[in-house]
């Protein structure tokens, strides 16, 4: 099922969900461990889950990599309380044409055989996602009609297992930052043809491109580039309060993974979903460079945050406003000035400015009433009230207590905003969610938010700008 970008992508249908579940989109407007390669064969390795390649990367040679067992996506889902689940891949670096016999040999070491994807992500494409081939000990041969990169997955704490890749793929074009120089970078471009994918390759990111949108930023510094990304995901942890201080707040186990679609709808930028986030060519002037994803990366902070949101604050109608929690902490994290500081050509105000003026008005809505960046002021002005740490606190109340709702619940969700919100603030805010931004608490929020019996807060958040 498609959605539109003011849609809900909600977590009880990723528990049930397809390997692509229900979408999320962004409207146009809108363990760094040893990271290992020899030849071109390139794949990140972390603490969490690894994937090291040894042996020629020609076609024709055997190619051996090892795979960390890690915690499932769905898993992580759970223990993180958030809506969407993350990657689970493994890059291999390794590229199989379709139909082409791929011959392996897996070696379990610790008793564990990994899964075999190839293929990527392409929600609105005519191929839309990865095949998966359950493998077995010893050899394997697969054929996938589509071909595309491959990737493996092991679900468990550690344990290790080895693929050898016989015959039937090549190497990829492939960018590790950390191990990989941009020279070296440059000749695999220019000499590992027979792929159409380019990847690159850093701790917490897998970024899939094809041949030709590599090709268009191929002058960009790849290092800078990778490291821009790795500090916009570590802004979306800190946010989040993924600090590690107890087990249920360590960060994602695995890459984030960023892949170049060949579509999408009219009207729609980028997407997020279960495993990745999805954008077009016409977006990698601002995802694949440096310049770009520093001054004008808005979108992929967006779709990024898609993949932070909490399940049990974020009925439909805040799909697309606690998502950017996360977009304005890349902001800041970047130096950039706040979007919610933008001055409207029209009014010549700030959404700060313009929503102020509609608070008493009569009929007002907290839905219906205010734009999108009006809709997020409310979420900054807790921040700008409490402490920049107000959300990492909310967040890890949220993953500690972990409250359970169905999809269909927006009430309960909305409630639960408002009462983890006055809980994390130690005030009670029924005036500023109800009576000042008309959020759509009813009589049993009302109640709930009472019996904290938290005293008024000394300063009307609602009154704060940045």
């Amino acid at each position: 099922m498609r959605f539109s970008a003011s849609v809900a992508t909600d977590a009880t249908a990723a528990a049930a969900a397809t390997p692509v579940g229900r979408r999320s989109v962004l409207a146009a407007a809108a363990g760094a461990g040893a990271l290992a390669a020899l030849g071109a064969a390139a794949a990140p390795a972390s603490a969490q889950g690894s994937a090291h390649a040894h042996g020629s990367a020609s076609a024709h040679r055997p190619v051996g990599v090892t795979v960390t067992a890690r915690p499932a996506a769905e898993t992580e889902r759970l223990r993180l309380a958030q809506a969407l689940r993350g990657s689970e891949f493994t890059p291999t670096g390794r590229y199989v044409p379709p139909g082409a016999p791929l011959s392996l040999t897996v070696q379990p070491h610790d008793g564990a055989v990994p899964t075999l994807w190839i293929g990527a992500w392409d929600y609105y494409g005519e191929i839309k996602e990865p095949r998966s081939y359950p493998l077995t000990a010893g050899a394997n041969t697969v054929t996938d009609p589509h071909g595309g990169p491959v990737y493996l997955t092991l679900a468990g704490d550690g344990e290790r297992a080895g693929v050898v890749f016989r015959s039937g793929s090549s190497a990829m074009p492939v960018f590790t930052l950390g191990s990989t120089r941009e020279a070296e970078y440059q000749r695999q471009l220019d000499t590992l043809t027979a792929s159409p994918y380019v990847e690159l390759h850093a701790p917490h990111t897998i970024m899939t491109l094809t041949r030709e949108g590599a090709l268009l930023h191929r002058g960009e510094d790849h290092a800078a580039l990778l490291r821009l990304v790795e500090q916009i995901i570590d802004s979306a942890a800190r946010i989040s309060g993924l600090d590690g201080s107890k087990p249920v707040h360590r960060r994602k186990s695995g890459p984030y993974h960023f892949t170049e679609v060949s579509k999408v709808p009219t009207g729609v930028g980028a997407y997020a979903t279960h495993g990745y986030n999805g954008f077009p060519r016409a977006y990698l002037d601002r995802a694949t460079t440096v310049e770009g994803l520093r001054t004008r990366g808005w979108g992929l902070y967006h779709e990024l945050g898609h993949l932070h949101q909490q399940m049990a604050y974020k009925p439909g109608g805040l799909t697309e406003v606690t998502v950017n929690i996360y977009s304005l902490a890349a902001q800041r994290a970047l130096g950039q000035p706040s979007n919610l500081l933008t001055v409207d050509p029209v009014t010549g105000l700030t959404a700060f400015q313009t929503s102020r003026a509609k608070f008493g008005t009569a009929g007002l809505t907290y839905e219906k009433s205010f734009g999108a960046y009006e809709k997020l002021v409310p979420l900054r002005q807790l921040e700008l009230a409490f402490g920049d740490d107000f959300w990492p606190r909310l967040h890890r109340l949220v993953r500690e207590e972990n409250p359970q709702s169905d999809y269909t619940e927006n009430a309960k969700r909305y409630r639960a905003l408002a009462t983890y919100s006055s809980r994390v603030a130690g005030h009670d805010l029924t005036d500023f969610f109800i009576g000042t931004w008309a959020f759509p608490i009813d009589a049993t929020g009302k109640a709930e938010l009472a019996a904290l019996n938290l005293p008024k807060p000394p300063v009307d958040p609602s009154t704060l700008s940045d």
